[in-house]
């Protein structure tokens, strides 16, 4: 209940922003809604020249496309760290959020609250509805528990990920410039992993497994009888990830030895 307090409060005082700036909330908005068309804009360009990417037609791309927007857009709503380095460890905003009652990732999450990110998630949906008549699989009255079990996997993956990388700012004072290389690498998930070379597939199903932000669960609806048990893999794979990474953030956070002069 205390966190559940926290979030209303936070989420409160971020609307309380948001309007009276309600301009730059609305560009926000609009800015990653265009980011999003161009990616799309891009498979749909693809399509117009070849009637199959792998084994994979367009409507089934988009369909793998619109599940990656679903998770990603969670997790850019609650885990948007990308300038922890600089404001927390350089800055020393980190001294502060050590001397408040909540747990110190909360803290973080809280305070860097974006919901506008939510609008990718249902674009995601849109994009999910508007593909699936043209698919030719059906659903079984399960399968709605089953996608929101997935898709909260892959939102731990992205967190687990994420987490840890945000951590090295605990080891090194200069901002670190792999989450840009990172978050580029990630939109490989937005495809089918069968469509790259054994190296590229063993990356993004074990070491970087941004495969199960985007193909692997979507593959469950799309070719369930190929791809189930690798597909429900995905809340295991994200729940491991998670966990290594709170062990990775325990250790930054003790050796973190504050601002300092």
């Amino acid at each position: 209940m205390f966190y559940a307090e926290l979030v209303v409060t936070y989420l409160k005082n971020y609307m309380k922003t948001r309007l009276t700036y309600r301009s730059d909330f609305w560009i926000e908005v609009a800015t990653d809604l265009l980011f999003n068309v161009l990616n799309l804009f891009v498979i749909l360009v693809l399509f117009r020249h070849t009637p199959l990417i792998g084994n994979w037609n367009e409507q089934q791309m988009l369909f793998i496309y619109g599940y990656f927007m679903v998770p990603y857009g969670i997790f850019g709503t609650f885990f948007n760290l990308w300038g922890f380095t600089e404001r927390y460890i350089v800055k020393g905003e980190m001294d502060r959020v050590l001397t408040r009652p909540a747990h110190n990732l909360m803290q973080l999450m809280l305070e860097n609250l974006d919901p506008a990110s939510l609008f990718s998630s249902l674009a995601g949906f849109v994009i999910m509805a508007l593909s699936w008549p043209q698919l030719g699989v059906t659903l079984s009255w399960y399968d709605p528990f089953v996608f929101v079990l997935l898709a909260a996997g892959s939102v731990l993956v992205y967190a687990g990920v994420y987490v840890s990388l945000t951590a090295i700012g605990f080891f090194s004072d200069a901002p670190t410039g792999i989450l840009p290389l990172v978050w580029n690498f990630q939109n490989y998930g937005r495809y089918p992993v069968t469509i790259y070379n054994r190296t590229l597939k063993l990356l993004l199903s074990v070491v970087l497994p941004f495969g199960f932000v985007g193909f692997y669960p979507a593959a469950y609806f799309l070719d369930r009888a190929h791809w189930l048990w690798v597909a429900l893999l995905t809340p295991v794979v994200g729940v491991a990830f998670f966990a290594l990474s709170m062990q990775i953030w325990k250790m930054g956070v003790l050796r973190y030895r504050g601002a300092g002069s």
